[in-house]
């Protein structure tokens, strides 16, 4: 796999977080932790994208 292919694949599941996050916000039965573990999951890919593109 080459980086610009992983990159594609990083912003991908990056976009995929951030809309699995925002669905978790709007449902009331969606417990705290479970959004908190999104968002850092979500951070993880952020900074592997960071980390990559320099």
């Amino acid at each position: 796999m080459t980086i610009s292919s992983h990159l594609t694949e990083l912003k991908r599941k990056h976009e995929a977080l951030s809309q699995r996050v925002e669905a978790a916000q709007q449902s009331p039965s969606i417990d705290d932790l479970s959004i908190v573990e999104l968002k850092k999951q979500k951070l993880r890919l952020k900074e592997e994208m960071s980390r990559l593109q320099s």
